[in-house]
């Protein structure tokens, strides 16, 4: 093809050819001066972005109510994770199981009335208007029901309720059920203790207070083993159940001590109640009478009056006290339920429980010197063990002669039986005051803590005046003396005080037993409150036609379980030093 001919463009330079894949290149090719500054902001655009969502995030998580208050109730969970509580042989006697909870965070729940409708449909026994008013907080975390159970768990899961969610958590089983409670105590719906060795648990510390993680359970942590012996338990509570039917009593209670750890191998106070539902745990005839209950112990306390007397020196085993009439002071008189009417020995006004040969006693020490034997023994001051639930001692204002008197034969004291307990336990090992526990421990451990408080000879008499007591047909302890184990003992009968005087129909009878007499091991303590007349008791309601039979009942049945055999033949001198002495009834 001919192009057209331009005069112009003679003289000038053609232009240089330039390849297609240099106009690619420039076509592609980045401009510094444009494309690197708009790069540049769609970076920061998008860093901008990323922390305003990332921040958001962080102050939802740091601010949102519902989280944190989960968060702090499955603290709580974890935190409340108890120890087993096992008998002195490893039984179980309480453990936590794992259990569900409904909580609900309100906030997130878009209709409340439907949420009300649906829970109550699934859980019959929550109350509509209650769990509505929850549910219309503002709050991020409430309870809807706790401890339900799988199925429960199930039906409101199908439900689909947004905003409602589960919580495991631990829940306290006793599976012993009555059997322990006054010892046990319980622990409420919190898994905190609130009685007894559980209350207790809390004091020391022994519960799990780390947070450490969802697999704390008791399983974790050290079980706290108990001096109670669970076989000893139930057989104890039988007796006691049966006795308290028999003798139509108000109510009972009895322990037994180990007199040489002062461990309690066994405490049932009836009625009681159900440590699992203790909904009437509170009730007042439902009390510990054994730990909480004051009460005067009638003629067991002159158990301590006897000790007093001989461990003075004023007196010895073969003294004599005059008991031929009533002991006059001012314009009252002490006398005897059964009297003899005639000068009597030391053992015999233990056996025939004079009130006026231990009224003289208690004289020939003085009134201050009474004060301090008993202050002594623990008797004037509130007695504490691991469980929480004690009494104070009620002690007269005003303490002269009379009040000496009377207290020396168990009138005009009253303390709670326990103390009683711990002070025979010191009459008959040796004369070793040890404070009673709960906890298991062993015979080197109890006598770092324990205070001589009489002399060996003395102990030794007050063993020979309570095997006397039951073996001799006159003695009031005689229908404790199961054959076989050497019983020795001593019966208490005390009218109530009712609107501040005395019943005459209305008594409160206690028995105290040592087994064997010889070597006491175990110390037994019987009482019931307001025992009635039977058939068999020829109109009486004494203790040694109620609390002293019942004993026997107990000491026959639970011997065997302590590992104490029947011996028939009686041991070869069991009192040496009574026996050089020549006391009464030896010969």
């Amino acid at each position: 093809m001919l192009q057209k001919f331009d005069p112009d463009l003679i003289g000038q330079a053609a232009p240089p050819r330039r390849s297609v894949l240099a106009h690619v290149r420039e076509l592609f090719r980045l401009r510094v001066d444009k494309s690197t500054s708009r790069v540049g902001f769609t970076a920061l655009c998008f860093a901008g972005l990323f922390s305003v969502i990332g921040g958001r995030l962080v102050y939802l998580a740091m601010t949102s109510d519902a989280s944190s208050e989960v968060r702090r109730a499955t603290s709580l969970e974890i935190s409340a994770a108890r120890p087993d509580i096992v008998d002195r042989n490893g039984n179980i006697l309480a453990t936590d199981v794992k259990m569900v909870s409904v909580f609900a965070e309100p906030r997130n729940i878009i209709d409340k009335d439907e949420a009300v409708e649906l829970l109550t449909a699934v859980l019959p026994d929550l109350d509509a208007t209650e769990l509505r008013n929850k549910l219309n907080t503002k709050k991020g975390f409430v309870w809807v029901k706790r401890e339900i159970t799988p199925r429960q768990q199930a039906e409101v899961h199908r439900l689909g309720i947004p905003g409602i969610g589960f919580l495991p958590e631990n829940k306290r089983i006793y599976p012993n059920a009555e059997a322990a409670a006054h010892v046990l105590g319980f622990a409420n719906v919190d898994n905190v203790g609130i009685a007894g060795i559980e209350k207790y648990i809390d004091s020391q510390g022994l519960q799990d207070l780390n947070g450490a993680g969802f697999a704390i359970s008791a399983a974790d942590l050290k079980p706290v083993q108990l001096s109670i012996d669970l076989r000893v338990q139930h057989a104890l509570r039988d007796e006691l159940a049966k006795g308290m039917a028999k003798y139509k009593a108000k109510a009972t209670a009895g322990a037994i001590m180990d007199v040489n750890t002062g461990e309690i191998i066994a405490l049932v106070s009836l009625p009681d109640f159900d440590p699992n539902n203790p909904v009437d745990a509170l009730e007042p005839d439902r009390i510990n009478r054994i730990n909480v209950g004051v009460f005067e112990m009638g003629s067991t306390f002159k158990a301590l009056t006897t000790a007093m007397a001989l461990d003075s020196g004023k007196f010895n085993i073969n003294s004599t006290l005059d008991a031929r009439s009533g002991l006059r002071y001012g314009k009252f008189t002490i006398g005897d339920y059964h009297a003899t009417h005639r000068v009597l020995t030391v053992p015999e006004v233990f056996i025939h429980s004079s009130n006026i040969g231990t009224a003289r006693m208690a004289l020939g020490i003085g009134v201050e010197g009474h004060k301090a034997f008993l202050r002594k023994m623990g008797q004037l001051t509130r007695l504490k063990t691991e469980l929480p639930e004690s009494a104070e001692p009620i002690i007269p204002p005003r303490w002269g002669e009379l009040n000496t008197m009377t207290i020396a034969f168990g009138h005009g004291l009253a303390v709670a039986p326990l103390q009683a307990l711990m002070a025979v336990g010191a009459l008959v090992n040796g004369g070793m005051l040890i404070t009673p526990t709960f906890l298991k421990r062993d015979e080197a451990e109890a006598r770092k803590i324990a205070l001589q408080v009489l002399k060996p000879e003395t102990s030794e008499a007050l063993r020979y005046v309570m095997r006397l007591n039951a073996s001799n047909p006159a003695g009031s302890a005689s229908a404790a003396a199961i054959a076989g184990f050497f019983v020795g003992g001593k019966t208490g009968t005390a009218e109530k005080v009712i609107n501040g005087r005395y019943s005459k129909n209305k008594n409160f009878t206690t028995f105290t037993a040592i087994v064997p007499s010889d070597k006491p091991k175990y110390v037994f303590l019987t009482i019931m409150d307001e025992p009635q007349a039977v058939e068999g008791t020829y109109g009486f309601s004494t203790a040694g036609w109620n609390a002293g039979p019942v004993t026997g009942n107990i000491i026959e049945r639970v011997a065997p379980l302590l590992g104490i055999p029947p011996r028939f033949e009686p041991p070869a001198n069991p009192f040496p030093l009574m026996s050089r002495l020549g006391a009464w009834g030896t010969k």
